[in-house]
């Protein structure tokens, strides 16, 4: 069994484009609670992660005007550490007017290349205003 590796560093969010999910979609219901949306997002890992693109989906659950969840995937192509590969971010996460908190965790089996065989979790937490978030990921290859 490999020893986990802990690593971090930042990353940073782009093209963020969000649509209404359902009777969301009508003009009045668009700021009603609860409400769904769907996302896409890309966002641009360094440190630990070093991925120059990555691609996002979330399902986002909105409770308040400010407040709510979401779950998503992210397709991860780059490298961990140096080892290079894909795989895949099953997240989950909270928000509120302040910024929202993660948990990641590496999709079994999605690890391709010198990842195969990923296991792994981390997460983040964003504040509304920054220009980078910082992240921890502890992961284990083999």
């Amino acid at each position: 069994m490999p020893t986990p590796v802990e690593t971090g560093g930042r990353f940073t969010f782009a093209n963020w484009e969000e649509s209404p999910v359902g009777s969301a979609a009508e003009p009045a219901a668009a700021t009603a609670v609860p409400r769904l949306a769907h996302a896409r997002v890309n966002n641009a890992f360094t440190g630990g992660i070093e991925a120059s693109e990555t691609a996002c989906d979330y399902t986002i659950a909105y409770t308040g005007e400010n407040t709510g969840s979401y779950s998503g995937m992210e397709l991860v192509a780059g490298s961990v550490d140096g080892r290079k590969g894909s795989f895949v971010l099953e997240e989950r996460g909270s928000f509120d007017a302040g910024g929202t908190v993660c948990r990641f965790e590496a999709l079994p089996g999605s690890g391709t290349g010198e990842l195969a065989g990923l296991t792994g979790s981390g997460g983040f937490t964003y504040r509304h205003g920054d220009t980078s978030v910082e992240y921890m990921f502890t992961y284990a290859v083999g």
